[in-house]
């Protein structure tokens, strides 16, 4: 068997020390990005804005695009509703400026199944906790498009817990009722009108989420569904809405018993609620990885499901927290497909919050460099719902860097949507195979140790054979051909993530 060194560039740019940026910046050209497979329910509003980098402006143009889909040939916003009947449609997109163009297939499946591939965009939480408003929405919004989020296919802006009312709260834009004589559910005072929200997050070609609980109260003691279950998700369509996060917290305290038919039970309810509503809300299942939830949560009508505790709550051991999240997200890999995803939480990298001490203000995160590429790298192997959770308005160049890849991004949107299996884990190395719509295979090769170290994985390890044709996806630089196996230098909890192609692709 022989054995081969994957230099991709120097040696000491992958070795510690520097802060240098991996991604390559994009070109002046056209670059078309995001999913090729986007699912609709049939009869249900349309919306996608293509993501694309590139000098704007950009003239957009889809071939065989549907009749009941309109295209904005200036913003790359597509816009209608789907015809009432399951079918396929396979579009080009393409996008042309001074410099070039690009295109990029786009399959349209109008069936029952949301979220064919993992969903991306950016989650309040561990940046403003109890302090959201709509101003900060907004703003995160505004900053997921001018940033350039939005050109790699980041599209939702949710909204977490603390937008309802708090029964009991001394804060006077916290107060008054609840729900209205009706029984609809009211936001509290930071949100004075949240279908106008919606409707300035959707004209961007955004979209939008929001949370719940099934208990009475949030895991914040804010005003939860229980009892107002239907009631409370067709409010949340009729203000535009297109994700929910349903959080367990206070269910313990009305869950009779901790069976699997209990733990179902309110998952099962509002999965099967929001299959009848007028617009595609897609279902996140938060329950922390109860009674093995991947292995219902699809048929509890769930497109993502967490599998641990919050990560903002994880604590360090001689590894950051995010590394024994992933180790048990990890494992679950054979039960995440299109529309079914094993969520380890959300990316806190660049400026965050304090999840035990939630009136400081964000700061920079504790993590080197390599550990930051090697957050992403995992998040996009595990076929993970990509959500930033840090604060938009500080968006710094490295955490972009880290954040928008296009051929990261790529993996971690396959079509094929196969989650990476464990090829390797022990005490200084962990490895990762994905299988790609290609027939390519993207490989993570992780450094768990203190110092550099050296990483070598077998064609026999991988399941492959053959003369495979190596590209370093954060470089975005080809490696050259090798068969048999390969080797490479890691630094210091960091990675080399590789897709490995035959030769001749």
């Amino acid at each position: 068997m022989q054995l081969v060194s994957l230099i991709v560039i120097a040696l000491a740019a992958a070795l510690p020390g520097a802060a240098q940026k991996l991604t390559p910046p994009p070109g002046p050209a056209p670059h078309l990005n995001g999913p090729r497979v986007y699912g609709v329910r049939p009869g249900r509003p349309f919306l996608y804005r293509i993501p694309c980098t590139g000098t704007r402006p950009i003239r957009f143009s889809a071939r065989s695009l549907p009749p009941w889909l309109t295209l904005d040939a200036a913003t790359g916003i597509i816009t209608g509703a789907a015809p009432p009947h399951p079918g396929t449609r396979n579009v080009t997109l393409r996008a042309r400026n001074a410099f070039g163009s690009s295109r990029r297939s786009f399959q349209i499946v109008l069936g029952d199944t949301l979220a064919l591939t993992p969903p991306m965009g950016w989650n309040h939480w561990y940046t403003h906790y109890h302090r959201i408003s709509d101003s900060l929405f907004r703003a995160a919004a505004d900053a997921m498009i001018s940033s350039g989020m939005a050109d790699f296919g980041y599209q939702y802006v949710n909204i977490d817990d603390c937008w309802m009312v708090r029964p009991g709260s001394t804060d006077p834009m916290l107060l008054g009722p609840a729900r209205d004589a009706a029984g609809n559910i009211l936001p509290n005072r930071n949100f004075p009108d949240l279908k106008a929200m919606t409707g300035y997050i959707h004209s961007k070609g955004l979209k939008t989420g929001i949370y719940t609980s099934p208990g009475p109260l949030t895991c914040a003691r804010y005003e939860g569904s229980y009892q107002h279950e239907e009631a409370d998700a067709r409010q949340f369509a009729e203000w535009g809405f297109d994700f929910l996060k349903y959080d367990w917290c206070s269910y313990r305290s009305v869950a009779k018993g901790e069976t699997v038919a209990e733990r179902r039970k309110p998952y099962d309810q509002m999965g099967a609620i929001l299959k009848t509503l007028p617009r595609d809300i897609v279902f996140n299942l938060c329950q922390y990885g109860l009674s093995d939830v991947w292995q219902w949560g699809a048929e509890a009508g769930g497109h993502a499901w967490r599998t641990t505790g919050d990560l903002g709550l994880e604590k360090d051991t001689n590894l950051p927290g995010f590394y024994s999240i992933a180790f048990a997200n990890a494992r679950h890999w054979e039960y995440a497909g299109p529309g079914r995803w094993n969520d380890p939480d959300y990316i806190l990298i660049g400026y965050i919050g304090n999840a035990r001490q939630r009136d400081q203000p964000p700061t920079l995160a504790k993590l080197t460099p390599d550990e930051q590429y090697t957050y992403m790298s995992m998040w996009s192997l595990m076929a993970s719902p990509l959500f930033y959770s840090g604060d938009m308005s500080r968006l710094d160049d490295f955490t972009l860097n880290v954040l928008c890849n296009s051929e990261v991004i790529d993996v971690n949107q396959d079509p094929l949507g196969k989650q990476a299996r464990i090829v390797r884990h022990t005490a200084e190395e962990f490895v990762l195979a994905r299988p790609l719509e290609d027939g390519s295979l993207a490989v993570g090769l992780f450094n768990l140790s203190a110092a550099a170290r050296n990483i070598a994985v077998s064609w026999a390890d991988l399941g492959i054979t053959g003369r495979r044709r190596a590209r370093d996806v954060w470089r975005q630089s080809d490696a050259g051909s090798f068969e048999g196996a390969a080797s490479s230098e890691v630094a210091a909890h960091g990675v080399r993530f590789f897709r490995l192609s035959r030769r001749g692709r």
